[in-house]
């Protein structure tokens, strides 16, 4: 059965709808020469680059796995390994991670993903009273807690981001 959203909706804010949390949405004009898909929409929304989330996908011992950490840090590969009980992590494969999630890189939410995966939220996004996660495209974040990001993706907190 296809999903049904509504007009402008993604899977990500159709799962947040359905879950009855709250959030707000904050479309902004996408450039598709942005270097950084994250920067640049803290820098569009005029949002802290700490609060701004990227979602990552990695492969983990074989095993795709979903890395949320600040547009500002990169993701510690060994941080992630660890945080999910492997040994060795390494960026997943683009085609992988779109198939996977259902969303196009600088567009994939760690919500509302085509097939649920381990989720890892770094350790410094749950002190933050909102973060902002991709809405499920480009040009689109969403302003959420924390506590519901964790919670709705089962996630895992773990200090898996390196500044």
């Amino acid at each position: 059965m296809a999903r049904r959203r509504a007009a402008g909706g993604t899977p990500a804010t159709v799962a947040l709808e359905r879950a009855g949390v709250p959030f707000t949405s904050h479309p902004y004009e996408h450039d598709p020469a942005a270097a950084s898909y994250g920067l640049e929409a803290a820098e569009q929304l005029g949002l802290d680059p700490d609060a701004v989330l990227k979602t990552l996908l990695a492969e983990v011992d074989g095993r795709l796995v979903v890395a949320v950490v600040p547009v500002s840090a990169k993701l510690d590969l060994k941080a992630l390994a660890a945080a999910v009980g492997g040994k060795r992590a390494t960026m997943a494969d683009t085609a992988a991670a779109e198939r996977s999630t259902g969303y196009v890189v600088g567009g994939i939410s760690p919500l509302g993903q085509r097939t649920r995966l381990p989720t890892v939220v770094d350790d410094s996004a749950v002190e933050r009273e909102t973060v902002w996660v991709s809405g499920g495209k480009r040009g689109l974040d969403l302003g959420i807690a924390p506590q519901d990001l964790v919670v709705l993706t089962a996630a895992v907190v773990a200090p898996v981001a390196r500044r």
